[in-house]
């Protein structure tokens, strides 16, 4: 696999990748997608995620699950036992001239291998080191949970966007997506970033401390808002928000499409489409307190008129209007223009086939030093070679250098 030549905005970024899973795949992959050279390091076994479908017919003898494929495009991976001086020693070569170590080991882990941050750090006193555990490392503060494992489960089910997610009180769920994994990815990409932005000015790296739990947290602002405020604690209303409506998913003579007109001029727009101008100035709907606290009438009118029209009708009335929006299932979305123009499905090969197939895209669109989706992701040890022949020759230029 050829990497070409790389752009984007962080070009000459060298990142030694030392996760596994999802949380910290996730993370170094969207710092490969802006350009970075993200060196994966794996034990012989390799990343767990490599076993973990969906599989294309081709990798039954070879896993290459979707899901790793997808976290961890645009990397080189290079096989080292950790269990091993040698291994250990071949990364502390490679952390010595690189600008950033990214890992999601259990806490002590890498203090027991003698990578911590303080060793790493007085080989490389620029190193931006960021970690990713389930309750954060105690160098950001003793967690009380700091030994306990976590899942994207466990992180939304202590983070609090479970306590809001689902029918009722009763059945609460989990959000569909890996939340707990990822939302934690970008909140280690927003702290990495900035360690490095900051030790360009400094010359002196950081240690970044993130915890799922913290980066649900986060997210559930609806739960820290309201109990902040009122000492109440929010329980799950489907796809309703709090505090708004309409705001909701609602029926359609064939199916259902998301609608949201919580504030006047969203609502005056829907009640002219429906032809019920009246309701703007009635006391009942007259503010946007006030159709909160009469939803159950707002949605009793609003769901009597969505019934009567198919969802390609309401989609044709009130698109552009209001929000509102089809509920997308992968087939339509890998039908939709707006996915095919933003290039949020670009392809990569399946390797060992001439297939191609997707992978999330690029989200952030930088008009001049843009990020891209350059190549798929390693097969396990495919850049071994490459890699440490590079860093022979880096040393071989180090020790010629005039002192």
């Amino acid at each position: 696999m050829s990497t070409g030549a790389v752009t984007g905005p962080l070009a000459g970024v060298r990142v030694i990748d030392l996760t596994q899973a999802l949380s910290g795949p996730y993370a170094t992959s969207m710092l490969a997608d802006l350009g970075a050279d993200v060196i994966k390091i794996e034990p012989p076994r390799g990343d767990m995620l490599r076993n973990v479908g969906p599989f294309h017919p081709a990798d039954e003898q070879r896993p290459y699950g979707g899901v790793f494929g997808n976290a961890n495009r645009n990397k080189r991976s290079v096989v080292l036992d950790l269990k091993t001086e040698e291994g250990v020693r071949t990364v502390r070569d490679l952390v010595a001239d690189a600008d950033a170590v990214v890992e999601n080991f259990s806490l002590g882990v890498m203090d027991r291998l003698g990578l911590s941050y303080e060793s790493l750090a007085e080989l490389n006193p620029r190193l931006v080191y960021t970690s990713i555990r389930g309750f954060g490392d105690t160098r950001g503060g003793e967690s009380p949970y700091a030994d306990w494992p976590a899942f994207d489960i466990v992180a939304q089910a202590m983070g609090g966007i479970m306590s809001i997610t689902g029918p009722d009180r009763d059945q609460r769920v989990r959000v569909g997506s890996g939340l707990g994994d990822t939302a934690a990815s970008l909140f280690a990409v927003q702290g990495t970033l900035a360690a490095l932005f900051e030790a360009q000015r400094s010359g002196r790296g950081q240690y970044v401390d993130v915890a799922m739990v913290d980066a649900v947290l986060a997210l559930s602002e609806v739960v820290v808002n309201n109990y902040a405020y009122t000492g109440v604690s929010p329980e799950p209303i489907g796809n309703q928000l709090h505090g708004f409506a309409p705001f909701d998913v609602v029926p359609t003579k064939d199916g259902e499409v998301a609608l949201g007109a919580p504030h006047r001029a969203q609502w005056a727009k829907l009640c002219a489409a429906m032809e019920r101008e009246d309701l703007v100035e009635d006391p009942r709907f007259a503010t946007d307190h006030a159709r909160w606290l009469h939803r159950e009438q707002v949605y009793e009118i609003v769901h009597e008129w969505t019934s009567r029209h198919s969802t390609e009708e309401l989609v044709d009335l009130l698109g552009g209007v209001v929000p509102l929006g089809p509920i997308n299932t992968g087939d339509d979305i890998f039908r939709d223009p707006h996915f095919a123009v933003r290039q949020m499905l670009p392809t990569v090969e399946v390797p060992g086939t001439e297939d191609r197939v997707s992978v999330t895209g690029v989200v952030p669109k930088l008009s001049r030093t843009a990020g891209a989706v350059r190549h798929r992701a390693p097969l396990l040890g495919e850049h071994t070679d490459e890699v440490l022949s590079e860093l022979a020759a880096r040393r071989t230029t180090t020790e010629g250098a005039p002192r």
